[in-house]
C-alpha cells in the first residue's frame, strides 16, 4: 500500500531490468491475473489495464508479491523432504525473488 508521504509510482524512480528477469515477470504475470480474475474481476481488470500500460499501481503490486510468495510450487524438496505443491505454472523461491526484485525496481515496496 501507498503511504501518505510515500510518491506515485508514476513519480518514483524506476530502475533498468535485465531481460532475463523481465521474462520470468511476463511468464507469471498472466497466470496471476488469470488466477485474480476468478476470484475478483474487477481487480484484474484494473491489474491488466496496468500491466498493459506498463505500471501497477501499489495495491496491484502487492498482490502480485503476496501470490508469487503463496504459489511457489517447486520448493527444491525431494520427495522424502516434502511435499511438491501443484500448479499451473512452475514457481521456484527464485522466480519468487526475481518477481520481488523487478517490483522493487519499478518504484514498489515489498
Amino acid at each position: 500500500m501507498e503511504s501518505k508521504h510515500q510518491q506515485p509510482v508514476s513519480q518514483r524512480q524506476r530502475q533498468p531490468v535485465p531481460s532475463e528477469e523481465r521474462s520470468v515477470v511476463e511468464r507469471l504475470v498472466p497466470v496471476w491475473l488469470e488466477e485474480t480474475a476468478r476470484h475478483d474481476s474487477s481487480a484484474a481488470r484494473e491489474a491488466r489495464a496496468g500491466w498493459e500500460q506498463g505500471r501497477l499501481s501499489d495495491e496491484a503490486a502487492a498482490n502480485l508479491a503476496h501470490w508469487v510468495t503463496a504459489r511457489v510450487t517447486d520448493t527444491g524438496f525431494n520427495e522424502d523432504e516434502g511435499p511438491h505443491a501443484e500448479g499451473p505454472v512452475r514457481i521456484t523461491p527464485a522466480d519468487k525473488e526475481t518477481v520481488h526484485r523487478w517490483l522493487t525496481a519499478q518504484g514498489h515496496t515489498i
